[in-house]
C-alpha cells in the first residue's frame, strides 16, 4: 500500500484510509448511537485493515456518540509498539456528541472536545485533526487560532478541512496567511464517479496552494456496487433504508442506465463494480487518498481490486463518461 504526504503537513497517509464512521454507530446521527458496527467486528476489520497495508484510521468524536474512538483506542492498546507507531489516526469535530449536546467550532468547545478525543484514543497526540464541517456562526479567525494552539502545544499535528466547499476553504486559506496561524493542509469531502462537484471548484483551490485532498464516499452510500437495482426494493439496512436524503437524486432512469453499463465494465475486467469504482479513484492525481468505510473485513476486498488495477487516462475518460 502506497503513503503519500497529506498536503505539506509533513503526514504520510496510506493511499486507502480506513473510514471508522460506523463503529458504535451510524455516523454522527443521534438516533444511531449504540447501534453500527459492534467493537468485536470493529476490531475484525482494523486488524484486516491493518494486514492490507492500510495504516491511516479515520473517525470523528461523534461517530457513535464517542464509540468509533473509543474502539480504536482499544484496539491500539491490544497491538505493539510497531503497530503504535505506524498508524497514523484523523479525527474530527463538530457534531454534537450526544442527543441535545451543543455543536459547532468555537475555541472553547475545540479546546475541550480534542482532550476528549485523546483521552477515548489513548493517545497523547493525535497526527491529522479536521474541522467536520463550516461553522457559520463561529467565525474562521477564531476557530483557526484555536488549531494553531494545538499544534503549538503538541496535541495536533496537522489540521484539515471536512465538508468545506470553495469558498468556505479559500476564505480560511487568506485568514491563516493574514493572521499568521496554521492553514488546512487537506480538504476532505465526498466525491466519486457519481459525485464529482469538486473537480471544478475544490481541486482548483487545492491545486494552487498545495493542499491535499482525502475523498470520502467513494461508492456513493452503495449505489456504485449494485446493491441498489432498477424496480426492486432497497436492501434492508442499506443506505437507502437509514439515511436516504442525501443519495435519492441518484434514484432514476440515467443513473440506472449507467450503472447497469459499468456493471459490464467490472465483469469485463473481472473485478466487482466497487473495486473499479475505488480504482477509477485511485487513479485520480488530484487525490491523495480514498476513505472507505467497510461493515465487514471481507468488504475491504474492493481496495485489494483496485490496487491491481491499472487504468490508463483513457479508461478513466471512458468510465466518467457513462456518468456523464
Amino acid at each position: 500500500m502506497e503513503t503519500r504526504e497529506l498536503g505539506q503537513s509533513g503526514i504520510a497517509v496510506s493511499h486507502f484510509i480506513l473510514g471508522c464512521g460506523n463503529f458504535g454507530g451510524v455516523g454522527s446521527a443521534p438516533e444511531f448511537f449504540g447501534q453500527g458496527i459492534p467493537k468485536d467486528e470493529a476490531f475484525r476489520i482494523m486488524d484486516a485493515a491493518w494486514e492490507l497495508g492500510i495504516t491511516t484510521f479515520d473517525t470523528a468524536d461523534a461517530y457513535g456518540g464517542g464509540r468509533s474512538e473509543s474502539f480504536i483506542g482499544a484496539w491500539l492498546r491490544t497491538k505493539d509498539s510497531t503497530v503504535r507507531a505506524a498508524i497514523v489516526v484523523e479525527t474530527k469535530t463538530f457534531n454534537p456528541n450526544a442527543p441535545g449536546a451543543d455543536h459547532g467550532l468555537a475555541r472553547g468547545r475545540i479546546l475541550r472536545q480534542i482532550d476528549v478525543s485523546l483521552r477515548r484514543l489513548g493517545l497523547e497526540r493525535i497526527a491529522l485533526y479536521m474541522a467536520h464541517d463550516h461553522d457559520p456562526d463561529i467565525p474562521q479567525e477564531e476557530t483557526l487560532d484555536a488549531f494553531d494552539g494545538l499544534i503549538r502545544g503538541g496535541k495536533v499535528g496537522a489540521v484539515g478541512a471536512s465538508n468545506f466547499d470553495a469558498e468556505q476553504l479559500t476564505e480560511a486559506l487568506a485568514i491563516s496567511e493574514r493572521e499568521g496561524v496554521t492553514r488546512y493542509e487537506w480538504v476532505q469531502n465526498s466525491f466519486s464517479l457519481l459525485d464529482r462537484r469538486d473537480a471544478e471548484t475544490v481541486f482548483p483551490v487545492c491545486r494552487e496552494h498545495g493542499l491535499g485532498y482525502e475523498a470520502f464516499g467513494p461508492l456513493a452510500g452503495g449505489w456504485l456496487t449494485g446493491k441498489y437495482r432498477r424496480g426492486a426494493a432497497y436492501p434492508e439496512g442499506s443506505r437507502m433504508t437509514q439515511r436516504p436524503a442525501s443519495y435519492e437524486k441518484y434514484a432514476s432512469d440515467s443513473v440506472f442506465d449507467a450503472l447497469e453499463a459499468f456493471e459490464r465494465e467490472a465483469l469485463g475486467r473481472g473485478v466487482s463494480m466497487a473495486g473499479l469504482a475505488a480504482a477509477w479513484l485511485l487513479g485520480d492525481p488530484e487525490i491523495t487518498a480514498v476513505v472507505v468505510g467497510p461493515t465487514r473485513a471481507k468488504h475491504l476486498q474492493p481496495v485489494r481490486e483496485a490496487v491491481s488495477l491499472d487504468l490508463t487516462s483513457a479508461d478513466r475518460a471512458h468510465l466518467r463518461g457513462l456518468f456523464e
